[in-house]
């Protein structure tokens, strides 16, 4: 089974409004935790999208009209992606989306892979939330004893890390600094996962 561990970095949070400015993804052998293959592209935009971009996901992310000047166009990254996931053979079945937050992720990943191109081309239909799955893990620690469930329960990546000991996320956010540190956080959580031969 193979994970694209994906993250974006985005002019705002509506995907209605706001356009996709930096994406990365690397697809993992979920097994090994062999890194099959990795794609990074900042994206171009319009000065119409620039202007339109929220200040506060620009501050967090550091993104600047001349870096996004320096990007390709959303029709040749999705080019890129689309080859790059054909040379990997995925499939739904074969692989799944791994996200922060693929609520947010999978909106804007639309934009740069229409969704029915995705759906033509058979990807993973499932988009996999890594907070959930640390969630559930804290579920399973407090009804064996080993700790009590909190009242109060941050599910940020960053708070994720700091429980595992980990370090935050570099600052401002890019989209392949994201990937790796999503990576080393569900490594610490989840972790790989034998291959068997049973379904």
């Amino acid at each position: 089974m193979k994970g694209i561990f994906l993250d974006l970095e985005t002019s705002g949070l509506d995907s209605r409004r706001h356009r996709v400015l930096e994406i990365a993804f690397k697809i993992i052998d979920l097994a090994t935790g062999e890194e099959l293959a990795a794609y990074h592209s900042v994206v171009k935009q319009g000065e119409a999208a620039w202007k339109g971009r929220d200040r506060e996901s620009i501050r967090i992310n550091g993104m600047s009209w001349d870096r996004v000047q320096t990007g390709k166009p959303e029709e040749e990254v999705c080019r890129d992606v689309i080859a790059v996931m054909q040379e990997q053979d995925i499939q739904r079945g074969k692989a799944v989306f791994i996200c922060q937050n693929p609520s947010f992720d999978r909106a804007f990943f639309a934009q740069i892979v229409d969704t029915y191109e995705q759906e033509r081309l058979l990807w993973p239909y499932h988009w996999l939330d890594f907070a959930s799955m640390y969630w559930v893990l804290r579920i399973d620690e407090a009804r064996s004893g080993q700790n009590s469930f909190p009242k109060h329960l941050q599910l940020s990546k960053d708070a994720i890390a700091q429980h595992y000991k980990l370090p935050p996320e570099q600052r401002p956010h890019q989209a392949m600094n994201g990937v790796d540190h999503l990576i080393l956080c569900y490594k610490a959580t989840v972790g790989l996962v034998p291959v068997t031969n049973s379904c």
